[in-house]
């Protein structure tokens, strides 16, 4: 590939990612364009950015799903690339295509491997042609009920019914015996019709109590990939991770190069490029599974950072305008440990139901060893329309005990008032033995916690020791004083915009 110069970069996203490639972009001389709703037009990437551009109404699919708007605005203000974040169009491959046909780079893998791996059927089969170990199941998208009914049979119970065109959890279903799977087989469809407007579901042999372990792959235009370690992602809550970390506490180096050298071979049987996940079921017998592939940048990509010293997104832009891969294997050097709570504006002493309002007063959580990837000011809205996430509170340590303390402390510090968040669960969870000791899964979430409405988030099986139950109750009792409004909060700005510029970005292309 010929290199080709990137200069300005439009960011089709919002939120905390949009905010951290903008800062790539600062860092590395790049001017940076953003896009925004209606509704986000005081958000924090709409501040930061060099210039910006109003794509439509609040709701997603009226402005940051509408492809002709966002290319219109990449080439009206003359922009060389697009960087899509994560969801939205990350991962969409008409999208990727529709870029370059309009002579622009997009930052991330070309329109044919996303399409490759973003059906998990197709994804199945080049990982078996590749030989990496797939989870037994399927190779093909399901015809009928009745085959769905042999298969399972055939497979034996337990087995999982997966969406082929999606993720998430949606279009998911665990089937534990025959009078299951025709019900199961018909919400599952349905549900992935909705969600990925395809319904093709297909069968996977269900592994009991696994650990879900992914690995960090780059890889040039020159044939290089390398792989920048694993990430674990077992702290899961309806198949949404919730909290992550770097490395994984329950790989030893041997298996770690085993696992790192096929997500490589994984890579290279898809002809990728570009920044990239190889993820991974771990099981009780350690063995691991290819599970699926992330043609995108991650949510918890900072802990990889944390611990490579590395710019992933950087990473991603320099590959994009095709420079070489300016490390091999053998120099990528890993230090400490780092862990990730997800901040999010939800209740946890309500089944984790959104919390929507206002910030009316936003201070997170500083010092040494922490690091918050967030998209929002004070006296901004956490809307309805919108992924709850508020932010990426990472903390980095020698080892996982010096990472885990850190995260305590700066949980115990971040404030946030005018909505309820997710941080008096992760306060337990960072205290919790289990969490402590490594010895955990993902049916952690379900194993250990039971949401009771109108009540406190409480362990479910624990012991009822003194300092147990004072530990919980002094995280709820934090966490709810704090989350009172208080009078005279100050609205914060990000201190390089001014009123006038705000009030002017108010281009919008008809």
């Amino acid at each position: 590939m010929k290199r080709q110069s990137i200069k300005k970069i439009l960011v089709a996203n919002r939120g905390e990612i949009a905010v951290r490639v903008i800062r790539a972009c600062r860092e590395m001389g790049i001017t940076a364009v953003a896009v925004f709703s209606e509704a986000d037009r005081a958000a924090l990437h709409v501040r930061m950015a060099d210039e910006a551009v109003a794509i439509g109404p609040a709701p997603s699919r009226d402005s940051y799903l509408r492809q002709e708007k966002i290319l219109a605005a990449a080439q009206e203000l003359r922009c060389d690339a697009i960087h899509p974040g994560y969801g939205f169009l990350a991962e969409n491959p008409e999208f990727a295509e529709k870029v370059q046909q309009a002579g622009l780079i997009f930052i991330g893998p070309d329109a044919r491997a996303m399409r490759l791996m973003g059906d998990k059927t197709s994804a199945r089969q080049c990982m078996l042609a590749a030989g990496i170990p797939v989870v037994p199941g399927t190779e093909n998208a399901l015809a009928d009920e009745a085959e769905a009914k042999r298969v399972a049979a055939a497979t034996g119970y337990p087995v999982m019914l997966k969406a082929a065109a999606g993720g998430g959890g949606k279009g998911m279903r665990l089937v534990k015996s025959a009078n299951e799977v025709a019900s199961a087989f018909r919400a599952a469809v349905s549900e992935a019709k909705s969600a990925f407007g395809d319904g093709r579901v297909y069968i996977e042999k269900y592994i009991g109590s696994p650990r879900h372990i992914e690995f960090q792959i780059l890889a040039d235009h020159h044939g290089h990939v390398i792989h920048l370690g694993e990430r674990e992602c077992s702290i899961q809550r309806r198949h949404q991770k919730v909290i992550e970390e770097a490395p994984a506490s329950v790989l030893d180096a041997e298996l770690r190069q085993t696992m790192g050298e096929t997500a490589v071979r994984a890579a290279q049987a898809c002809d990728y490029r570009n920044a990239g996940t190889i993820e991974f079921m771990f099981d009780k017998n350690r063995q691991f599974y290819f599970l699926e592939m992330n043609t995108r940048l991650q949510v918890e990509h900072p802990v990889t950072e944390m611990i490579t010293g590395l710019d992933l997104v950087k990473q991603q832009i320099r590959i994009a305008s095709g420079e070489k891969l300016a490390l091999t294997q053998e120099e990528v050097q890993f230090r400490g440990h780092a862990v990730e709570c997800r901040i999010y504006a939800e209740d946890p002493a309500n089944n984790f139901l959104p919390s929507t309002g206002t910030l009316s007063f936003l201070s997170p959580a500083a010092g040494p060893g922490v690091r918050d990837d967030s998209g929002f000011l004070t006296g901004n809205e956490i809307s309805i329309y919108y992924d709850p996430l508020i932010s990426k509170l990472v903390t980095w340590g020698s080892d996982r005990e010096e990472a885990i303390v850190r995260m305590r402390r700066a949980l115990s510090e971040y404030r946030v008032h005018g909505v309820a968040t997710s941080i008096p669960f992760c306060e337990i969870v960072m205290r919790h033995p289990r969490f402590l000791a490594g010895d955990f899964d993902t049916h952690f979430i379900d194993d250990e916690f039971m949401n009771v409405e109108n009540t406190a988030l409480t362990p479910e099986g624990t012991d009822s020791s003194a300092a147990r139950v004072a530990a919980i109750a002094a995280a709820i009792f934090h966490h709810a004083k704090g989350s009172k409004s208080k009078p005279g909060a100050q609205k914060s700005d990000s201190g390089d915009k001014s009123a006038w510029k705000l009030l002017g970005r108010r281009r919008a292309l008809r």
